[in-house]
């Protein structure tokens, strides 16, 4: 009991984190878990998922609040590489967050739809689609299934 719920609790602290700014790999962990098969398939997906989710909504918040810091000299992203990642968000719109679960360009591209003020509503539906798309895939291979 302890055991399952250390391993489902470290799962979703991993996938919560991956989407964050912190190199980390849930699908390892997601993998793993699922390898050694004493852990619901599903159950492991709904974990990993709503954790990486809800790390893209911390993001999305941060970018809800970045834009006033934009300007201060400290600020790591500079003005015009915010401005860059802007004018391609809006080129391609919010159908752009399915590529959310990409590594390196989907963890900045949720902090650009809070940046844009994308509704919480559709920015959830949409990276709930990509993370859920991306766990499912790994767990077919994982498994064989096909």
């Amino acid at each position: 009991m302890l055991g399952d719920l250390a391993a489902c609790g470290g799962l979703f602290l991993t996938a919560f984190a991956a989407a964050t700014v912190l190199p980390l790999q849930s699908e390892a962990v997601l993998a793993g878990l699922l390898v050694a098969g004493s852990h619901s398939p599903a159950a492991l997906i709904l974990i990993a998922t709503v954790g990486n989710v809800l790390g893209s909504v911390v993001n999305w918040l941060l970018g809800r609040g970045i834009d006033r810091f934009r300007d201060c000299k400290w600020f790591p992203v500079k003005s015009a590489a915010l401005d860059h990642a802007a004018t391609r968000y809006r080129r391609y719109g919010r159908w752009s967050l399915l590529l959310s679960w990409v590594p390196v360009i989907g963890d900045p591209l949720t902090v650009v739809a809070g940046v844009l003020r994308e509704p919480l509503w559709s920015f959830v539906a949409i990276v709930t689609m990509a993370k859920a798309g991306r766990y499912l895939i790994l767990a077919a291979v994982t498994l064989n299934v096909i």
